[in-house]
């Protein structure tokens, strides 16, 4: 159900059927491209060269989003290792404030172990320092936004848009099977809180990917099969930008 509300929200034209031959061009612009459209990557080529490592201050900045067990962190970590970027994933951002052991850090258990969303401003918080903690030009923001009020805040916060988005599409089967045989030992792998999560990301994430399909800016991988497929696909996107 999930992957066909993700499809049909992906190929769905802002125009009329009556009026496509006059807004041809409109239409190639809303509609959420694949790493195999060429005209989106030329653009999207033009803006990578013309962003990164031009302000010291703005890193190019791409968010990763997925649902949960979609691979987008595996597929990040190989991103960052062969095209120079750094990785940061919101989910680490906030285990890491856990571990620390504050009353911070266990109320966030808390909402955790619940599978709800963290507040925003906690979660943005978080990613804007360590982005500007680092030094590099291109940033990976992995798992982040979950949902639209964590992009308006990030806008709000930082005073910026990301310059891309991947989508990691993914059959809901599929990630229940990933999250269950992953063994992590985390507090979110048991079998109702990756329901609720799976619920949380179909009813919050689908108006972000909608939003930065309207922008232009988000791009559709398919996540099934195995990893060095997916990143094959990957690879095509990120080698036309570079």
């Amino acid at each position: 159900m999930l992957r066909r509300r993700l499809s049909s929200l992906l190929l769905r034209s802002p125009c009329s059927s009556s009026a496509v031959a006059s807004s041809y061009q409109q239409q190639q612009h809303l509609l959420l491209p694949t790493h195999a459209e060429k005209p989106p990557a030329l653009n999207l080529l033009r803006l990578f060269t013309s962003l990164a490592g031009t302000d010291g201050d703005r890193p190019f900045i791409a968010f990763v989003l997925g649902g949960p067990g979609s691979g987008k962190g595996t597929q990040c970590s190989r991103i960052a290792s062969d095209f120079g970027f750094a990785h940061v994933s919101a989910g680490d951002l906030l285990r890491n404030e856990i571990a620390s052991g504050t009353d911070h850090g266990e109320w966030i258990l808390e909402i955790i172990r619940e599978g709800r969303i963290v507040p925003s401003e906690i979660t943005v918080e978080l990613v804007r320092k360590a982005i500007e903690s680092s030094s590099a030009k291109r940033v990976l923001i992995d798992g982040f936004p979950r949902c639209e009020e964590n992009r308006i805040a990030f806008e709000k916060i930082t005073g910026t848009e990301p310059d891309l988005v991947l989508f990691f599409d993914c059959p809901e089967d599929e990630m229940v099977k990933r999250l269950l045989s992953r063994n992590q030992g985390r507090v979110d792998d048991n079998i109702e809180t990756i329901k609720k999560r799976l619920k949380v990301f179909e009813s919050l994430n689908l108006p972000v990917v909608e939003y930065y399909s309207s922008r232009g800016k988000a791009h559709k991988i398919n996540a099934t099969g195995t990893e060095d497929e997916i990143f094959e696909a990957v690879r095509k996107l990120f080698s036309s930008l570079r």
